[in-house]
Order: C-alpha cells, then structure tokens, then sequence
C-alpha cells in the first residue's frame, strides 16, 4: 500500500477519536455514492456534520488543509446532497475540514475549519 493512502487511514482513525472525544456521534466512516466519498458523516446537537479529512506527515508541500480544492468541496456537497436524499429527516448540515498535521517528534496537530462553504 502507498505510503499517502497509509497517511490517510491513520489520520481518518485520529479523526475519528478526536471527534468521538469532543461529543460527536460517528454514523459513517468513508460514506460512498457513485464516486463521491464522505471522509466522516457525524452528528452533535442535532446538527450532522459531513468531514473532510486531511493529513500530512511534513509541511513541505503546504499545509494539510490548503490541498483541500473547490473540486473537493464540491464533490463533498454532492455526496451530502444524496446522503440528505436518503436521509431526509436532516435538517440542519454542515461541511467541516479537519487539517492533521504528524510531524516526527512533535504531538499531533488538529486544525478544524467549521461551516466550509463555497
């Protein structure tokens, strides 16, 4: 397996421990319709929350949450379309990043960016 997809599986299972240890509810873990992918579906206070996940393992090509593109955001309101579609007791969403930064001999950084839009 590729050192990248390594990179991402460990950041997605972070992501999902510092979510689940800030009080939000994991329903889905790489939610997939047609080709679009949803990194976390969760939900807190009644608010369901679509998860961009990003990890990097040095800064050298820029920081995690800079390579989150308008292509990526829109495919990520795509996925959320269909999920709402098949779940249309949510009302409320929101499209968040979450930006993990894993640098040798440092702690882990998170960077969440909340209510992304285009």
């Amino acid at each position: 397996m590729a050192k990248h997809t390594d990179t991402g599986k460990v950041g997605e299972e972070l992501a999902v421990n510092y979510f689940s240890q800030n009080g939000y509810v994991i329903l889905h873990k790489n939610w997939r319709h047609s080709h679009w992918e949803v990194d976390i579906i969760a939900t807190k206070d009644n608010l369901l929350h679509f998860i961009e996940v990003k990890t990097r393992t040095t800064k050298k090509f820029g920081l995690p949450e800079e390579s989150v593109t308008k292509k990526k955001i829109q495919n990520l309101l795509n996925a959320a379309e269909e999920f709402v579609y098949q779940h249309p007791q949510w009302k409320r969403i929101q499209f968040n990043v979450l930006a993990i930064t894993l640098l040798k001999d440092t702690p882990v950084e998170y960077f969440l960016i909340e209510d992304v839009y285009l």
